[in-house]
């Protein structure tokens, strides 16, 4: 308690002396420094949300939201947008491919949120969130870009941030950005680094049919991480018409997790084995990107050519031991086992984008392709006392194996756009993938090879009755394909007394979308959303061996889910106050799907979800920026269905110091209620449910320092792209 008083004291002595300074003083400061007041402080020129036909932009540049966030924190709060407790990111509850500045992330999971956190919030332009993607994008379902500044005003100018986050245990981060411009050449330096300590709590009932096992387990986990990151940009504009520029990325995080957990077996309602079980994981990992890119832009003709060629890596290098204690009638008994892994992630890719406009018809069309080799390899070194004892529950595991995937995947798509009697905006697409893949082992031979093309045609039409009234309908068909490493077919032994492993005969899931919106007067939108899929993969519980192992599952089925959402984006007081809210309603037919499955559960689900953001600029003109955000969550995916509804909010304060381009910000994470995760997962063979208390509440308090120009511009989209008809 004493943590958060003293940065709430901070914080209201820093208001105190803003609000006690003279009236005239006041007065003449801000007449006095209006200049550089604008200069430091963004002003807001677009709504905080907007909605357009293929998406929803989530506009955060001059939101109090940023303060003292990262990245990842800040795409937690917006529209559509949830995160389940594996860090897996949903658009209205479908899985994501996420793009960072229109450039696709070849991170996922627990990868991806470990790089967003090494972004510090305040580098956000805005956050799109595309539920109709066009063909230009590599679809795997929804598209999440995020778009960072860019400044390009002469001279050096940038920013330091100091954050100390207090939740179970206390947590600092430290930002900075740098960025340099001189006549046509800008460079960009973001770096970062997070020292932070977590702690999760849960229980798990893992309950095996065909037995009528019942295994119950509590654990607890402390993990600690440290991230460093930097990034760099360069860009030089060769004349009006050409740039390019090169983007390297790099980032590492050691991780030190530390779990305790105790267990019980009932067999048949009646109590049998107790078990104890530490786990202690070390981690090391890297990630580095490069990306070169050359752009022409022919303003007057409309024209632009892309093409970018990249690299990405990354590796992982874990090391966990497990101890397990095992106690019966008979006595006690120790089991140890050990895992080494250092995997390894490779790829290289050249894109090619082209748009220009035919004629004098207003059409617009868009070409282009994409080729790209990925190469993983994860190994399996297994170690520990109790490999050799056929009574080891350890004994016949595989070892001293190598994991290998390898595929060329290579994509060319077109896409033409035009507008009719200038109210009906069109957009028709294709795109034709090819993918090649390898997946095989190195000492057990298992091998699989598979290569197939596939079509994905989408649609769009929008049309305005006036500029009070339109009716937008686009149809995409997707298809998502599996994870390199939910191929793994090793098994892992996880904390909560399961094991985990991936499934070498995993087959991709094609899926057809179906979304109508209404607008009303620019302010109020009102959609629906249909999908459908006769097969799907999802996470899944079997037994083997004894062992109850969860793995990624195909299942066939048809499954529909209906969704109806109502949105609003109100300026208030001048457009000091805005309020952003969103209401939906979710219906999910499984019927067939847990009737083919024998997963014996629920046929229909129907559940609300809602979100609200509010912030209000310049309170009492004292430069102090309120902001808050609250959103009604519940996570049903597949086969696995929420118990409960969760309620996050986030409260937040910033004042800002123009003068010395100084900033002092208090945030309040879930301090009414602490989220937490209970959902059970059902297959064939069982049911296993699991309650996780989150870490992600407490306060936060964050020191901010300016210097230099502060304005900045938007690293978006061309004329060619606002104007076509959806466009990109």
């Amino acid at each position: 308690m004493k943590v958060i008083i003293f940065p709430i004291a901070i914080l209201a002595g820093s208001l105190a002396m803003a609000q006690q300074a003279p009236a005239p003083a006041a007065k003449d400061t801000v007449k006095g420094n209006a200049k550089e007041i604008e200069a430091v402080t963004l002003v807001a020129r677009k709504p905080t949300v907007e909605s357009k036909i293929d998406r929803t932009v989530f506009n955060v540049a001059n939101s109090a939201i940023l303060a003292g966030n990262t990245t990842w924190d800040v795409l937690r709060m917006t529209p559509l947008v949830s995160i389940d407790n594996n860090d897996d990111v949903k658009a209205e509850g479908q899985m994501v491919t996420v793009y960072i500045n229109d450039r696709k992330s070849v991170f996922t999971g627990k990868e991806l949120k470990e790089y967003l956190k090494t972004i510090p919030a305040d580098n956000l332009m805005k956050i799109e969130v595309i539920t109709s993607p066009s063909s230009r994008y590599e679809t795997s379902g929804s598209v999440i870009n995020i778009v960072l500044k860019k400044r390009d005003d002469e001279g050096i100018k940038g920013s330091i941030s100091l954050n100390n986050r207090q939740s179970t245990k206390n947590s600092q981060y430290t930002n900075f950005n740098l960025n340099y411009h001189k006549k046509k050449f800008t460079q960009t330096f973001i770096g970062g680094y997070n020292s932070g300590n977590y702690v999760q709590k849960t229980q798990t009932w893992d309950n095996r049919y065909a037995t009528n096992k019942l295994t119950q387990f509590n654990l607890e986990n402390v993990m600690r991480n440290e991230s460093p990151s930097l990034s760099s940009t360069s860009e030089f504009e060769l004349n009006d018409k050409n740039n390019i520029g090169f983007v390297a990325e790099y980032s590492q995080s050691r991780n030190l997790s530390l779990a305790e957990s105790n267990g019980m077996i009932f067999n048949n309602g009646e109590p049998g084995d107790s078990f104890n079980q530490t786990q202690n994981i070390w981690g090391f990992n890297r990630n580095l990107g490069t990306n070169a890119f050359y752009k022409y832009y022919d303003k007057e003709k409309n024209r632009i050519l892309d093409i970018n060629l990249g690299t990405n890596y990354s590796s992982n290098d874990n090391d966990n031991l497990i101890d397990k204690q095992i106690i019966n009638q008979t006595g006690s008994s120790a089991q140890q086992l050990g895992v080494i892994s250092s995997n390894q992630m490779r790829n290289y890719y050249l894109k090619v984008d082209y748009t220009q406009p035919l004629g004098k018809s207003g059409g617009t069309i868009e070409v282009g392709g994409k080729t790209e080799i990925n190469n993983h390899i994860i190994p399996n070194s297994l170690y520990g006392f109790s490999m050799a004892d056929v009574n080891s529950e350890f004994y016949n595991l595989a070892r001293n194996d190598t994991f290998h995937y390898e595929d060329n995947l290579s994509s060319l798509y077109a896409n033409y756009s035009k507008t009719f009697f200038k109210k009906l905006e069109t957009r028709i697409g294709v795109r034709y993938e090819y993918i090649d893949y390898k997946v095989r082992q190195d000492v057990a031979g298992t091998e699989r090879r598979d290569a197939y093309g596939t079509f994905l045609p989408n649609l769009l039409l929008k049309y305005s009755f006036s500029e009070k009234f339109d009716l937008s309908l686009t149809y995409n068909r997707t298809i998502w394909r599996p994870w390199y490493s939910e191929f793994n077919p090793f098994l892992v032994p996880e904390i909560n007394g399961t094991y985990s492993r991936g499934n070498l005969y995993l087959n991709p899931n094609p899926n057809d979308r179906l979304y109508m919106k209404f607008g009303i007067l620019k302010k109020y939108f009102i959609s629906a959303r249909y999908m459908h899929t006769n097969q799907d993969y999802w996470t899944t519980y079997v037994t083997e061996n004894g062992r109850t192992v969860s793995l990624p599952g195909n299942f066939d089925g048809k499954v529909e889910k209906y969704y109806l959402f109502a949105n609003t984006n109100q300026n208030f007081l001048k457009n000091k106050l805005n309020v952003n809210a969103g209401f939906g309603w979710y219906y999910i037919n499984n019927k067939d799907f847990n009737e083919k499955n024998k997963l014996g559960g629920k046929d229909y689900i129907s559940y609300w979800g809602a979100s609200a953001n509010v912030s209000y600029t310049n309170l009492f003109n004292k430069n102090i920026n309120l902001s808050a955000w609250v959103e009604l969550a519940n996570q049903n995916n597949g086969n696995s269905y929420a118990n409960n509804t969760n309620v996050f909010h986030n409260i937040s304060v910033t004042k800002i110091f123009p003068k010395t381009q100084m900033e002092l910000s208090m945030q309040l994470m879930n301090i009414f209620k602490r989220p937490y995760g209970d959902n059970t997962t059902y297959s064939p063979d069982g049911t296993f449910r699991e309650y996780s208390k989150w870490d992600w509440y407490g306060v936060s308090l964050t020191f901010v320092k300016r210097f230099g120009n502060q304005k900045v511009k938007e690293n978006t989209k061309t004329d060619v792209e606002k104007n076509g008809g959806g466009g990109k």
